[in-house]
């Protein structure tokens, strides 16, 4: 499916009714600076529709998009590292878990990891609390283009060996490899 529509809707911190109105939700979460908002600003095609920042821990709460009339995309605050206070981080971390975990909205979830760093504990501990609570997980390992060609292959092996049982997607915001594979998996089938 073709992305002909992304708007941003608002940015909310904790439920709303929008959130309620039976568009499906998928949620895009990673580590402070995994790339995100690039992310997500590839993959619609609007270059500034999420904000980025080379600061980790930019988005501070959940920026809910409209895509194409009929999907939200929801940009969730980085975990892990932030440049913010142990109370805001605090914050952020108790929003990303009530959404994920403890809300009653269901919505596909786009894991997304550093491709040069592999996952981290951080990482693989978030997926475990997703298939734990039986979530649709999709893996996106992102910033391929920053691996070196003659480590790709042996890159993305690792990273498989370490996300067993999920496929996991190379994706480049840059020269958007991987993307009609993401697209099918997050706009397709459910």
């Amino acid at each position: 499916m073709k992305i002909t529509s992304a708007v941003f809707m608002r940015g909310v911190k904790g439920d709303n009714p929008m959130l309620d109105d039976g568009v499906p939700q998928v949620a895009f979460i990673g580590r402070s600076n995994a790339g995100k908002s690039s992310l997500i600003n590839s993959f619609t095609g609007v270059k500034d529709l999420a904000r980025t920042s080379a600061t980790p821990g930019r988005t501070q709460e959940l920026n809910i998009f409209k895509i194409n009339h009929s999907h939200y995309f929801i940009d969730l605050p980085g975990y892990g590292f932030a440049k913010t206070t142990f109370a805001a981080w605090t914050k952020l971390n108790k929003l990303i878990y009530w959404y994920l975990f403890q809300s009653k909205h269901d919505p596909k979830v786009v894991l997304i990891i550093d491709s040069n760093l592999g996952p981290t504990p951080d990482d693989l501990g978030m997926l475990k609390f997703l298939e734990e609570h039986g979530r649709h997980i999709i893996v996106v390992a992102n910033k391929v283009d920053k691996i070196k060609p003659s480590q790709y292959l042996n890159q993305l092996k690792k990273i498989r060996e370490q996300i067993v049982g999920h496929k996991v997607i190379p994706y480049s915001s840059k020269s958007k490899e991987g993307i009609g594979e993401l697209s099918n998996e997050i706009l397709g089938r459910r």
